[in-house]
């Protein structure tokens, strides 16, 4: 079969996208437990980046999925699936200039290593949201692990499927042990300075 998909480079270069937009894009991955705050830290950390004048945009999984990926199950191939597409969507929107803030439990180590080389290791800030899996369960307001226990639910991360912990992930969390804003400020921190440049730059 003839191949008919030609990639074409845009004539506006990554660099004036860079200085329009007055930012260093990077993708901002979450991976963590579900309950752990990933999404609770995505939402503020976007809050927080909007209001200094960044152009931002969250990717959740409960979102991508109603959308997107609403096809894919929750199968190990499924969820290989789901987060290619995810990587493929940020590495869009970091091409267009944008901050991409990720939420996905992404449980596989060898999955956000495949994302990390999608959108490019540069641009990729692994945060590892740490939180056990008792205070997760504290913290279940859709009773998942509920379910998951009484095998409603089943291949799920934590009870029935197993979670690679980051190695070295960029930023380490314990929202188990620390509040919200400190664990919202330990992000900023950290992130802020590699996605400001100056209009010198």
């Amino acid at each position: 079969m003839a191949n008919t998909i030609f990639p074409f480079d845009s004539k506006i270069t990554f660099g004036q996208r860079k200085k329009a937009m007055m930012q260093e894009p990077h993708l901002i991955w979450l991976t963590g437990l579900s309950g752990s705050g990933k999404t609770t830290l995505a939402l503020r950390l976007e809050h927080y980046f909007f209001n200094k004048g960044f152009k931002v945009f969250i990717l959740d999984g409960d979102n991508v999925r109603n959308g997107l990926c609403n096809d894919l199950g929750f199968t190990e191939e499924d969820r290989k699936e789901n987060l290619r597409r995810v990587a493929e969507v940020a590495r869009l929107m970091l091409d267009a200039g944008l901050i991409v803030i990720c939420a996905f439990i992404s449980p596989c180590g060898e999955d956000r290593q495949a994302i990390k080389k999608i959108v490019g290791e540069q641009r990729f800030i692994e945060v590892y949201v740490n939180c056990t899996v008792k205070i997760c369960e504290e913290r279940d307001v859709k009773g998942l692990y509920a379910k998951a226990r009484q095998g409603i639910i089943p291949n799920f991360t934590g009870i029935s499927a197993p979670y690679d912990p980051p190695l070295l992930p960029a930023l380490e969390l314990r929202t188990d042990e620390e509040t919200v804003e400190e664990s919202v400020q330990k992000i900023i921190k950290f992130v802020e300075p590699l996605i400001t440049i100056t209009q010198d730059e």
